[in-house]
């Protein structure tokens, strides 16, 4: 005796079933072919009955099972066998559930890319009166509507699903070879489009299936390959429920969770993305997933599985969709390369643990350890960098690295690293760029970044760059003369490298020069801070020219030049973990508020070299809330030839303060 039965016609039908059998509710799914009953298979709870039924034999079924509640949750269009359900229950007094899809009508803009037609007989007329491949992706059933047209072998591809008794029906109609296509969907945008374009289709013809039958999907498609949309309309909309509210009336009716327990993620790398390339542990957890999340891209070599999909990267709409379904207990992700090499598997673990899903992370082939296999090199001592979607200092990277690894993204890509890496003067350095690797267009060139500039490359790639003059370590107390001088004040080597001593910098900082002068502090800042960013803050244009010079000559891409007075100049910028204060302009107890303001504990240095600022500096540590103050003054002397003697010539003195914030008090005193 059942307590529920699903006509199981879609793939909610299929996820209802193993859902509510999973919580011990006596379930029988029918399913009207074999195909079918492959995808709904018999567990404990849950019995298949396989074929089609007449009113009749449904019926009798509802009667043997006790007149259990009945689920239909066949496919929008299939009308005939709805009717037929409701007719069986409403002799048997058996309680119907209709499960209706979300439409998407809200996608469809009749128009130059978009055509309605009432059925598929209607679509096959109009298509009659055009010119043109047509993917036809609306089954089997009413395929022999397509061949009407006088040149359908030539025109129609079909795609339908794959099971012998299509097969054998399809080829009975005409379709051979390529023009009939054996998959299972839902299919991602990807899919559609390169589908599309493989088979140069002028027309795409398709029901509105909703977003669980990727309707949305082949419509983002079709704009993206040029060609344009022939939709079936559904059949006048019966009465019933959505997906979303079936799940809660069932959870009423059988007393179960709001969410499921043992609900548990996977968050797997599938490498460059060809199955070949994922690991059996990967693999293995994609066919036992209810359901597959990621990027499109990621989702491509995924669709023979036969899973729902969604198409995102965003791990807000994730969670909602999981929400949304708590039939998917088992939920796998698809990542690029490997999940610990920047990859979004790090927020995803907490954002999903945060809803109680136990998770776990398979690791995949890397693009780094990728290229390198393919250029035949170890990649133990190679740096690893991205700036695909983030910020990263690579100029810093290639200066100090004989290899450095980047991952690269955007359009003009390449082009834009060898204009970077020319003006930087590393026009010397040696770049492979590696194209859709792992896949059949996969292509690696290499050259300097003078001979690649002007070439096409793929708007995702990798880069391996060798610099054979890489400078290996970080300077300290760079000489004074190594600078582009100019007019600009310039605070010397020993004062510049005690200062920056004492800021306690580490390779994240973010960082304030106030009064920048030639940028030498910035430079030795930046040097040290490889990973961070170094706002270099100055009034003068002379010695703005002489900083933009000296991080050039020095490679420091992680400057940032602000042109301005302090503490204005400062308001748009973000918060600093530290500054060093050269000059203020006689804004310091304004500058230093503003220090507190945007970070209560912000570390700072100041230079003083007037007794006037000498006096102010300390009132300003006194009242404004710093701790761990300290005050050194420091004089120096060089010597100097003269004649046969070396003579020592002084230095004027100078004060160094260095203060830390402190987050407990925050206003000030003054």
């Amino acid at each position: 005796m059942k307590q529920l039965i699903i006509f199981a016609g879609t793939t909610e039908g299929r996820l209802f079933s193993e859902w509510l059998s999973g919580e011990g509710i006596e379930t029988l799914a029918c399913v009207a072919t074999e195909y079918g009953s492959l995808l709904v298979q018999e567990r404990e709870h849950l019995k298949v009955h396989r074929g089609r039924l007449s009113r009749e034999e449904m019926a009798l079924l509802f009667k043997e099972e006790a007149y259990p509640l009945v689920l239909d949750a066949t496919h929008p269009y299939a009308v005939e066998v709805s009717r037929n359900i409701q007719a069986a229950c409403r002799e048997t007094d058996c309680e119907y559930i209709r499960l209706i899809r979300s439409s998407d009508r809200e996608d469809i803009r009749e128009g130059a890319d978009c055509v309605s037609a009432g059925s598929v007989e209607e679509a096959a007329a109009y298509l009659a009166g055009t010119s043109g491949r047509i993917l036809v992706t609306t089954g089997s059933k009413e395929l022999h509507h397509f061949t009407q047209l006088p040149d359908y072998r030539e025109r129609v591809y079909a795609r339908v699903l794959a099971s012998p008794e299509v097969v054998e029906h399809c080829q009975k109609l005409g379709f051979f070879g390529q023009h009939l296509i054996c998959m299972q969907g839902p299919f991602s945008r990807e899919m559609n489009t390169a589908m599309l374009r493989q088979f140069g289709a002028s027309w795409l013809v398709t029901k509105e299936s909703g977003k669980e039958g990727g309707f949305g999907e082949k419509l983002a498609a079709a704009r993206e390959a040029g060609a344009k949309a022939v939709i079936i309309g559904r059949p006048p909309e019966q009465e019933g429920i959505s997906v979303e509210e079936g799940i809660a009336l069932l959870q009423r009716r059988f007393s179960i969770a709001a969410y499921p327990g043992g609900r548990r993620a996977v968050l797997a790398g599938i490498g460059m993305g060809l199955k070949e390339n994922m690991t059996e542990e990967v693999w293995t957890a994609f066919e036992e997933a209810d359901c597959i999340l990621g990027a499109g891209r990621m989702l491509e070599s995924l669709g023979s599985l036969k899973k729902p999909m969604l198409d995102t990267y965003d791990p807000v709409q994730m969670l909602s969709y999981i929400q949304k379904h708590p039939e998917y207990k088992s939920i796998a992700v698809a990542l690029s390369g490997d999940v610990g090499f920047y990859s979004g598997a790090k927020r995803l673990v907490t954002a999903f643990e945060q809803e109680g899903i136990e998770t776990r992370l398979l690791p995949g082939i890397s693009s780094a350890a990728y290229l390198c296999s393919r250029l035949r090199i170890a990649w133990e001592d190679v740096k690893l960098t991205s700036i695909h979607g983030r910020k990263s200092n690579l100029i810093g990277s290639v200066r100090d690295n004989f290899r450095t690894f980047t991952l690269l993204g955007g359009k003009d890509n390449v082009q834009a690293l060898c204009e970077e890496l020319i003006f930087y003067g590393l026009d010397h350095v040696t770049v492979c760029v590696g194209e859709r690797l792992c896949y059949p267009g996969e292509r690696i060139t290499k050259g300097m970044p003078g001979e690649l500039l002007g070439k096409t490359f793929d708007g995702l790639c990798a880069a391996l760059i060798e610099n054979p003059d890489y400078e290996g370590g970080i300077p300290s107390c760079i000489p004074d003369e190594a600078f582009i001088r100019g007019k600009a004040p310039m605070t010397k080597s020993e004062i510049r490298c005690l200062s920056v001593a004492k800021l306690g910098l580490r390779r994240d900082s973010l960082i304030y020069d106030i009064g920048a002068g030639t940028g030498s502090v910035s430079v030795e800042m930046a040097l040290q801070a490889s990973e961070g960013t170094v706002w270099a803050v100055e009034k003068d244009k002379e010695a703005l020219r002489l900083i933009g010079e000296n991080t050039r000559r020095f490679k420091t891409s992680n400057v940032e030049i602000r042109e301005g007075t302090a503490p204005e100049a400062l308001e748009e910028l973000p918060s600093p973990t530290h500054a060093f204060i050269g000059g203020s302009s006689g804004n310091l107890r304004e500058i230093l508020e503003l220090l507190l303001k945007k970070n209560p504990e912000v570390r700072v240095v100041i230079n003083a070299v007037t007794l006037e600022t000498v006096s102010e500096a300390v009132q300003c540590l006194k009242e404004l809330p710093f701790s761990e103050v300290e005050t050194v003054q420091v004089q120096t002397a060089k010597a100097k030839t003269l004649g046969r003697y070396q003579l020592m010539t002084g230095q004027n003195p100078v004060y160094i303060f260095t203060a830390q914030g402190h987050p407990q008090e925050t206003e000030s005193q003054c």
